[in-house]
C-alpha cells in the first residue's frame, strides 16, 4: 500500500512534529542546494525552529550579500508600487516653480520686444534700456568679429587667385616664347632652302642671259642696214607724185 497524502495542518503530537520538522528540514536544505548548482540561482534559505533555533543555507554567496540584494530589490518594487508623497509634493512644489519661471521669461521676452511696457515703472524701463544697450554692444561685437572674418578669408582667397593668375601669364609668356623661338627656327630653315634652290638655279639663268644679249646684239648690227635700206627706197606713191609734177 502505498502511502496517503498527508494532511496539511499543525501535527498536534509533539514527538511527531518533531520528527517531522527534522525529516523535511533536511529534505528542504538538500532541494535549496540541488537548485542551486543545477539552475546557477543565488538561493538563501531561512528556518526558525518552534525553540527560535536557526537553521539557513546559502548558495556561493554569503547570506549577508543575498539579503542586500533582497532589501535592494523589495525596496525599489515598493518605490515602483507606492510612490512617496513626500516626493509627489516636491515634484508639485518643482512644477509650480518651472511654471512661474516660465511665465516671467515670456513676459521678459515681450518687453525686449517693445510689448506691454505701460505696466513698467521708470525704474525698470531704465533697466530694460540697459540691457538692451549691453545686448546691442554684444551683438554689434559679434558681427563685427564675423566681417573681419569674412573679409580675412576673401582676401586669402583674392590672394591665391593672383598667384593662380599669375602663374598661368607665366606660363602663357612661356608658351609664347616657345613659339617665337620655334617660328624663327622654322624661318631660318626655310631662308637656308631657298637660298640653297637659288644657288642651284643661278647658272641656267647666266645662260639664258648670254645667248639673249648675243641675240641683241647681232639685231643692233642689222639695224642700221635696215634703215640704209629704207631711206634709199622709196614707197611707189611718192614715185608717182613725183612724176606728176
Amino acid at each position: 500500500m502505498g502511502r496517503g497524502r498527508v494532511q496539511l495542518k499543525r501535527i498536534e503530537n509533539k514527538i511527531n512534529r518533531q520528527v517531522t520538522f527534522s525529516k523535511r528540514r533536511i529534505g528542504l536544505l538538500k532541494k535549496a542546494h540541488e537548485i542551486s548548482i543545477l539552475c546557477d540561482a543565488d538561493v538563501g534559505l531561512i528556518i526558525f525552529s518552534t525553540k527560535g533555533k536557526l537553521f539557513e543555507y546559502a548558495s556561493d554567496s554569503c547570506m549577508e550579500k543575498i539579503l542586500e540584494r533582497y532589501e535592494r530589490y523589495s525596496y525599489a518594487e515598493k518605490q515602483l508600487t507606492t510612490p512617496d508623497p513626500e516626493s509627489r509634493v516636491s515634484w508639485t512644489l518643482e512644477h509650480a516653480k518651472l511654471k512661474a519661471r516660465l511665465k516671467i521669461l515670456q513676459k521678459n521676452q515681450r518687453n525686449y520686444m517693445g510689448e506691454e511696457l505701460d505696466t513698467l515703472s521708470l525704474k525698470e524701463l531704465q533697466n530694460l534700456e540697459h540691457q538692451l544697450d549691453s545686448a546691442l554692444k554684444h551683438i554689434r561685437s559679434k558681427k563685427n568679429q564675423v566681417m573681419h572674418e569674412s573679409i580675412s578669408q576673401l582676401q586669402k582667397k583674392d590672394k591665391a587667385l593672383q598667384e593662380h593668375n599669375n602663374m598661368l601669364i607665366k606660363k602663357v609668356k612661356e608658351k609664347e616664347k616657345a613659339l617665337a623661338k620655334q617660328s624663327e627656327t622654322d624661318q631660318e630653315t626655310y631662308d637656308l632652302n631657298s637660298s640653297g634652290f637659288l644657288s642651284q638655279a643661278l647658272p641656267s639663268l647666266n645662260t639664258v642671259g648670254t645667248c639673249s644679249s648675243a641675240v641683241e646684239d647681232d639685231q643692233t648690227t642689222q639695224q642700221p642696214s635696215r634703215t640704209n635700206n629704207n631711206s634709199t627706197i622709196m614707197p611707189s606713191w611718192m614715185l608717182r607724185h613725183i612724176s606728176e609734177q
